[in-house]
This record gives structure tokens, C-alpha cells and sequence, in this order.
């Protein structure tokens, strides 16, 4: 199979018998009978990030792993001697489609899409790192498949599962500060602002640079781009709010109950035509939910933070979740969480825990897999999540602010965003 066959070829060409399997998965998408019962998993990217996933699922039998540098990969392929080892997840899973119930996504943003729609084409279970993709219309496509083929789906924003997010989802709910219009998210996260590099070193032994670049336009290699800062470049990453947008705004999209911003502004630096830019701020207009009121989210990045805090008497963290109710405020970390002011909290009953802990995030999906039971990041609610996250890298480009149509996936009567909502791929790498 040429490198650059694409999904599409693929199918057509893979036989008979994935051919049957193909068309007959959705009549019994989980494979395991119990609970007991292993599943067979491949993994796509196994170093940094992928590594970390990895440890998470080898407990089950890792079937295949497919990594793009043999130098990242040599952990993960050393500790698995027994799987399947490759470098195009296309050959993987054309290789061992029959033999895998799932597979586990951990590339750079730019691949996210391409590895798990093929997989979820096929039939298999998705975990795929945060954000879901690099568009809003490659999250949108994984989420209508992952539902269409009735699939366990989960996103790594790991720290969704630690009992500290529970707790602050259960005081709002509970109505602890009141009725809540207004959510304020900053971290000190700062990529890109860089010029595109004019050097072209070699590429490293064991690196297949033109399978790391996938549907991305061609460039010569640079070290600049992998394996850590590929987030500095849009063609690659969405800069820090795909970084860490994710994992803050969980907490208000879980406890809040949102889904999807109706406007969406941005400010920062000037654009750059290739480079993601630090120091954004973006505002997110989502509508009213059932009884609750409509609300506006802030997202702040690379030291910029609400004008607010101090005149507020807000403690100075670093990277926090903000919300302000009418009768007070709750502020949060991953770790840690106040109600403020913390005078008048001096004496506040706790309601009681409401949300079980969770076994795992992994633990969860694994399960999922194998008896259909929830996960909390499902793609059904980690969709709507990533769609709002790269809405704000959107509106930021565009320059303008977006009156945003969900429904239909489309900016109202602006041309300038539509460009940024969808993207093209080089050949063979079309969805």
C-alpha cells in the first residue's frame, strides 16, 4: 500500500473479509463478553504524551503500536516486545483491523483526525488526546462517527477524573455562589511568536518526517517542530489554548452545563500568517440552559489575566477557573479550589459528594470498551468542548468577532472565519 493512500483507497483495497467486518460492526460494536475480558488495543504514538496513555492501557493486550520516530517509540516498543510494530497507523490498521477491538490516539493535534476517523471507520474504539483535532470540523466528523457507530469514546483530559473538579462541580451545582452569569480561565501558557526557520538540517535516523508531517503542507525538517514545540505552528498545533483550554474550561463546561458559544471575540497580538500567537484573550457567549442563565467565559493565556482580581480580593494563582456568582465566587486549580470570600465561607456546609470518583480515566474508557457503561469525556461532550477551545484560535485569526450557527457548523456571514474552520490536506491525506 503506497504511504499515501488514503483512507478512502484503503478500504476499497483491503479485502474480502475486512470488507464483512467492516459493514457488520455496528451489530455488536464491543467485543469483550466481560469485564475480565482483555481487550486487543492499537496505539498511535508512543512517546511523551503517547507514552503516558500507553502506561494506561497495558494492562489490556497491546496488539500493535505505530509511532513515526523510532528514537520516542523505543520505550513503549521495548516494553511490548510481542506487538505489531509500525510507522504508518494506515499499514497498522489495515494490517491488524481483524485483531483489535480499539485504538488509543496520541500524535500531534494535526493527526489526530486522520488516525481516528480511520479507526472509528473500522469500527474500533477511540481515546484520543486533547484537543480532539486541529479543526472544528474534524471534531465535529469524530463526533457524528463516534455516535453513528455507537463506539466508547474518550478525550485525555486526564485530570478530569481526580476528585478535585468533582468537588467544585458539586458546589455550584448546589447553588454555593449563587446564580452564575460570568467565568473567568487564565494560564501561564505561552506558545509560538516565532519565524519560521530557514535552515535545513538532516533529518534524524529512525524519524520518517514526511509520515510526521501527514496532511500538513511539505517543509523541510527543523528541530523546532518536534517532538516538543510542534504547538509554536499552526499547521501543526493551536497554540496554548489547544494546550490547555481543554483541560480548564472541563471544569465550567461540566459544572455550568455548556455546550456550544453562540459569539465568540478575540484579541492579542497581531496575527501571524504561521506561528501561533501568546497573550490571547477570548470571550465565549454561550446562551441559557434550561434554568440557567446565559454566561460569558473568558480565557486568558501567557500571563494575562481579569483586571479584576486584586480590586476583587482574588488570591494571585497562576492558572485558575474563576467563577463568579451572585453570591460569591469559587475559584479553582487542578488541585485545589476556594470559595471567596473566604470570610464569608468561614462556616459554609459542604454539600455532601454527589459525583462518585472515578476508577480512571483510562480505567473508564477501557470499561466502556468492553460493557458499553458511560465515560465522562465521551465524545459526545468532549466534541462540543474542543469546538468552543478552537473556536477561540478562530475568532483570534479571523480578526472578527464570530456570531457562531452550531448547527450548521458555519460563521454567520463571515468569510474570514470560514477559512479557519475546516482546512485543506496534502494529497493522500484527505478525511
Amino acid at each position: 500500500m503506497s504511504l499515501r493512500m488514503n483512507r478512502r483507497r484503503m478500504i476499497q483495497t483491503s479485502g474480502a473479509a475486512a470488507a464483512g467486518y467492516w459493514l457488520g460492526h455496528n451489530a455488536s460494536p464491543v467485543r469483550a463478553a466481560s469485564p475480565n475480558e482483555k481487550l486487543n488495543i492499537a496505539v498511535v504514538g508512543c512517546g511523551g504524551r503517547g507514552g503516558s496513555n500507553l502506561g494506561g492501557v497495558s494492562g489490556e493486550n497491546i496488539v500493535a503500536l505505530c509511532d513515526v520516530d523510532d528514537r520516542r517509540a523505543a520505550g513503549g516498543f521495548g516494553a511490548h516486545p510481542n506487538a505489531k510494530k509500525f510507522k504508518d497507523f494506515r499499514r497498522m490498521l489495515d494490517a491488524v483491523h481483524s485483531e483489535i477491538d480499539a485504538v488509543v490516539v496520541s500524535t500531534p493535534d494535526h493527526t489526530h483526525a486522520p488516525a481516528a476517523i480511520a479507526a472509528m471507520s473500522l469500527g474500533k474504539h477511540c481515546y484520543c488526546e486533547k484537543p480532539l483535532a486541529h479543526t472544528v470540523e474534524e471534531v465535529r466528523k469524530m463526533t457524528e462517527l463516534a455516535k453513528k457507530n455507537n463506539l466508547a469514546t474518550q478525550m485525555g483530559t486526564q485530570i478530569h477524573a481526580g476528585a478535585n473538579y468533582r468537588r467544585v462541580v458539586e458546589l455550584v451545582q448546589s447553588g454555593a455562589i449563587g446564580t452564575i452569569d460570568e467565568v473567568h480561565v487564565w494560564h501561564t501558557v505561552a506558545y509560538g511568536g516565532l519565524e519560521r526557520p530557514t535552515e535545513t538540517p538532516p533529518v534524524p535516523e529512525g524519524l520518517d518526517w514526511d509520515l510526521w508531517l501527514g496532511p500538513a503542507p511539505e517543509r523541510p525538517y527543523h528541530p523546532t517542530y518536534l517532538p516538543t514545540w510542534w504547538r509554536h505552528w499552526w499547521d501543526f498545533g493551536c497554540g496554548g489554548l489547544g494546550d490547555f483550554g481543554c483541560h480548564y474550561m472541563d471544569l465550567p463546561f461540566w459544572a455550568l452545563k455548556l455546550a456550544h458559544p453562540t459569539a465568540i471575540t478575540a484579541d492579542g497580538p497581531p496575527v501571524h500568517a504561521e506561528s501561533t500567537t501568546p497573550g490571547l484573550r477570548i470571550q465565549y457567549d454561550f446562551p441559557a440552559r434550561g434554568d440557567l442563565v446565559p454566561t460569558k467565559l473568558a480565557w486568558y493565556d501567557a500571563g494575562r489575566k481579569p483586571d479584576f482580581l486584586e480590586e476583587k480580593g482574588v488570591p494571585g494563582w497562576s492558572a485558575a477557573v474563576l467563577f463568579i456568582g451572585s453570591e460569591g465566587m469559587l475559584i479553582s486549580d487542578y488541585s485545589k479550589h476556594a470559595l471567596l470570600p473566604e470570610s464569608k465561607y468561614a462556616d459554609f456546609t459542604r454539600p455532601d459528594p454527589t459525583i462518585p470518583n472515578s476508577i480512571g480515566h483510562h480505567a473508564e474508557w477501557i470499561l466502556a470498551c468492553k460493557t458499553g457503561s458511560p465515560t465522562t469525556c465521551n465524545f459526545s461532550y468532549s466534541g462540543p468542548l474542543s469546538e468552543t477551545v478552537l473556536l477561540g484560535n478562530v475568532a483570534y485569526r479571523s480578526g472578527e468577532t464570530i456570531q457562531w450557527d452550531a448547527e450548521n457548523m458555519k460563521p454567520i456571514a463571515c468569510p474570514a472565519a470560514e477559512a479557519f474552520v475546516s482546512k485543506d490536506y496534502r494529497e493522500g491525506w484527505e478525511l
